[in-house]
């Protein structure tokens, strides 16, 4: 039978609790009795289970990952950083798919605060009102990575896309392109969609080019193909000579039309992308796309968890990871 605490307690001949202070705060031990404990434990190869030591510590280890796609690419190099990060500061993580539904994710942060899990990583979902009284009556520790929120004082770490998609646009017009469509997000995502829509039409509006900014066309989910998105495009606006796609996996989509209709690129129409996923490297063309540190986010999301956590206060609320327009071979120099 696998031993348990009362096992190591009688062989020490301590209490239950003294162990139990043993093991999470052996200074306020005796040396004598923190010894007798040490050896008993060695002797039985007693483990303690994590969630006792959890109720007891009231901190479990674990952190809470809630992401909107579980098949989207975008979020593996996040991910990679969090566990990183985590492994390092001594956290292991519970990863839930939401699918961007209302009532999942509601139900996962409930589970959260059920497991004891020490604190939330929150990605790509805006806050809605009913998200964060749910978080405030849980008063859980949060972070929100790939997103943020302007009307609630919750701590965030993204880039800033309304500039990333002036960038991208910029590069374009700055390219010699004036005939320039968009396939973005719908508006109502105050993420993905609204910020990047603002840097797309910043851009055409500082190079004397608004007349363009009607070339554009919305996908209301992210599992939506960017193919379908592209034709609806081009049926509009066939004279276009660069398009800017709001994620790399509607880029891809968009290349996928383009190569089946005979469409050549850079050399007829030219295509940047958004997010800099690993298969952008090797589209044919390669891709043109805005870079997001996705691996970096995810490091510096757990830290600053930790760092709420351990009762720390962090000096950026919402704080922003640069961003880079990282050159392939989907744009050409007209």
């Amino acid at each position: 039978m696998k031993p348990t605490i009362k096992d190591v307690a009688k062989l020490a001949n301590v209490s239950i609790s003294t162990v139990s202070r043993v093991m999470n705060a052996p200074e306020t031990v005796v040396e004598t009795k923190r010894t007798r404990v040490t050896e008993a434990i060695e002797t039985l190869g007693y483990r303690p289970n994590s969630l006792a030591r959890g109720l007891i510590s009231r901190k479990t280890g674990t952190l809470g990952v809630i992401i909107p796609d579980i098949r989207n690419s975008y979020y593996a190099d996040l991910i990679r950083g969090m566990e990183d990060a985590s492994k390092k500061l001594g956290y292991n993580l519970i990863i839930c798919n939401t699918d961007s539904d209302k009532n999942r994710l509601i139900s996962y942060l409930n589970n959260f605060y059920e497991k004891q899990i020490d604190g939330i990583l929150l990605t790509s979902e805006p806050v809605y009102p009913d998200y964060y009284n749910e978080l405030k009556r849980l008063k859980m520790p949060l972070v929100l990575v790939s997103t943020h929120s302007l009307e609630y004082e919750l701590p965030s770490v993204k880039i800033n896309d309304e500039q990333a998609a002036y960038d991208a646009v910029s590069y374009l017009i700055s390219s010699g392109h004036k005939e320039i469509g968009m396939i973005g997000f719908d508006l109502s995502d105050s993420i993905a969609g609204l910020t990047r829509y603002q840097g797309f039409v910043r851009a055409l509006r500082e190079y004397n080019l608004e007349a363009v900014k009607k070339n554009i066309v919305y996908i209301h989910d992210w599992a939506e193909n960017g193919e379908e998105a592209a034709q609806k495009l081009f049926q509009l606006a066939p004279e276009l000579t660069a398009v800017f796609a709001a994620s790399d996996e509607l880029a891809i989509g968009l290349l996928s039309y383009l190569h089946e209709n005979g469409i050549s690129v850079p050399e007829r129409v030219s295509v940047i992308g958004f997010d800099n996923i690993r298969l952008s490297r090797f589209t044919i063309p390669k891709l043109t796309t805005v870079a997001q540190p996705k691996y970096e986010m995810g490091v510096r999301s757990v830290e600053k968890l930790h760092r709420i956590i351990s009762g720390e206060k962090d000096p950026i609320l919402r704080e922003y990871l640069p961003h880079e327009v990282v050159v392939r071979d989907s744009v050409k120099r007209r």
